[in-house]
């Protein structure tokens, strides 16, 4: 029923979500060695998503490991820069969906109301 009430979105800021958890995690773990620096492809995650996929199945199909520009002496590929820029847009793109589903829900309110 949510998935016909919000169509796309719903999918969308559930792979946002989760994107948003594992680049949070790349930033942590900045300073940790060995640490391999991971990202979700959107496009294939929220394809998956759509195509019947779990949230879990539709993020592991699309889960990649990101090559650095610069590798560390200790085997971490988190580039600090790098990981910034991906969380920020990503921000954005949640915040804009958030917002898609709020007017949504507005105007389902109002409909309800009569207004």
């Amino acid at each position: 029923m949510a998935e016909s009430l919000f169509g796309i979105h719903g999918a969308a800021l559930e792979v946002r979500s989760q994107r948003m958890g594992l680049l949070s995690s790349n930033i942590a773990n900045a300073a940790t060695p060995g640490y391999k620096a991971r990202d979700i492809d959107f496009k294939t995650a929220l394809d998956a998503r759509l195509n019947g996929a779990g949230s879990d199945a539709a993020t592991a199909k699309a889960e990649l490991y990101r090559v650095p520009l610069m590798p560390s002496m200790d085997g971490n590929t988190v580039e600090l820069a790098t990981e910034q820029v991906a969380f920020s847009e990503n921000a954005v793109g949640y915040a804009t969906t958030l917002s898609f589903i709020q007017s949504r829900v507005e105007t389902l309110t109002r409909a309800i109301k009569g207004e």
